[in-house]
């Protein structure tokens, strides 16, 4: 590996939600401090003063020269969820389980969108489990990709919807090259995916009542139920299931655009990000 490459992939291990958790909890500032050190010391008081300026340079670094999945999932947060989307109505999870293979990103509104992200960095040798398993559970489906891989990957399932991103301004913007058709949500992916309260609820919701059962056959007589709900309303009642999930979505807009990915991982609420922000506004010493 050069130089220059280890140093972004240096600078991309910062955007770690165990770091910044023993940061909050411990003040320690060593995994900046050290990169700082390493590379950007001759940089403080001209570059950037504060550790929060240095997040925001090494931020502008990765976006120009290595966009890892970090960048990838914050550009869709700032793009797609806060600016098309908006928060007031849609949850955001990240790195969400389906059945054996875990999406990126999901966002569930009026319906359900999964993200599956392959960086110019990734190998795409699981890709056609993940997609099959994706497809079904939720309605949308999409790989985001560089826009140097884009025919490699329009040779996924016509349903799959292609996003591509791309540098733009001296900053990256998505595209969508291929629409996502819709898919049929499946009982079985749907029952090895959500937790045991939310298959529950989905029972109780559509017939009203939880038959009696215990912990040796409610997943059989929760999923024998549930295979009889119509397709679009098992999806319906998925998405509304989905939605009661605690989340930090609808703060998102109030964080800096180079922090939300992070923010979201760590379910961070707004009096946590204050803060988080107080000692990030410490200025960096050389």
């Amino acid at each position: 590996m050069n130089v220059q490459a280890e140093k972004m992939r240096s600078y991309s291990s910062i955007f770690s939600s165990t770091s910044f958790a023993k940061l909050l909890t411990e003040d320690d500032y060593t995994f900046i401090k050290s990169k700082v050190d390493r590379y950007d010391n001759k940089h403080i008081g001209k570059k950037f003063v504060t550790y929060l300026d240095y997040i925001s340079y090494i931020y502008k670094q990765l976006q120009q020269d290595y966009q890892c999945e970090y960048i990838y999932k914050n550009t869709i947060i700032n793009q797609l969820l806060i600016k098309e989307y908006g928060t007031q109505n849609t949850l955001a999870v990240n790195e969400f389980k389906v059945a054996n293979s875990i999406a990126d990103l999901v966002l569930f509104n009026g319906t359900s969108k999964a993200f599956e992200i392959k960086t110019e960095l990734d190998s795409s040798k699981r890709l056609d489990t993940q997609l099959h398993y994706y497809t079904k559970l939720f309605k949308e489906c999409y790989l985001v990709t560089h826009e140097n891989l884009a025919n490699k990957y329009l040779s996924t399932p016509d349903n799959i919807g292609i996003i591509i991103i791309k540098p733009y301004k001296g900053s990256l913007i998505l595209e969508e090259i291929r629409a996502a058709l819709p898919n049929k949500i499946d009982p079985s992916i749907l029952m090895r995916s959500i937790r045991t309260p939310e298959y529950k609820n989905i029972v109780k919701t559509y017939y009203g009542y939880l038959p009696e059962m215990n912990s040796f056959n409610m997943f059989e007589i929760c999923h024998n139920l549930i295979k009889q709900i119509p397709v679009k309303e098992l999806h319906d009642l998925f998405v509304s299931e989905l939605k009661k999930r605690r989340s930090n979505t609808n703060v998102l807009k109030f964080f800096p655009k180079e922090l939300r990915q992070l923010c979201l991982s760590m379910n961070i609420s707004i009096p946590e990000y204050n803060n988080l922000e107080n000692i990030l506004l410490i200025p960096i010493k050389s």
